[in-house]
């Protein structure tokens, strides 16, 4: 059974940094390219990054380049999302998923996602 669990999130303010991880189980994770998503609240959810199976090409949404860094660690199943220079613009339910480096849609079951509020 595929199990995705994200953790991290909360309420920071803007300029603040947070540090996301997502574990994984029930797939073989170092055969995936992984994806960083986020629904804002009202709006549909929307990829912000994604690295590839083996972790050496990364790619990010333009609304968070240079602020977001993706990051994977295959022995302990894990993907990472640093964010940086957060803003108000980024409050939003922040998920992972097994996902086509290039294209779109995810494979697995969402998992419930962490909270991540930028506010003053």
């Amino acid at each position: 059974q595929v199990q995705l669990v994200e953790s991290g999130g909360g309420l920071v303010q803007p300029g603040g940094s947070l540090r996301l991880s997502c574990a994984v189980s029930g797939f073989t994770f170092s055969s995936y390219a992984m994806k960083w998503y986020r629904q804002p609240p009202g709006k549909e959810r929307e990829a912000v990054a994604a690295i590839t199976s083996a972790g050496g090409v990364t790619n990010y949404a333009n609304s968070v380049k240079g602020r977001f860094t993706i990051s994977r660690d295959n022995a302990k199943n894990t993907v990472d999302l640093q964010m940086n220079s957060l803003k108000p613009e980024d409050t939003a339910v922040y998920y992972c998923n097994a996902a086509p480096y290039s294209g779109i849609g995810a494979y697995f079951t969402w998992g419930r996602g962490t909270q991540v509020t930028v506010s003053s």
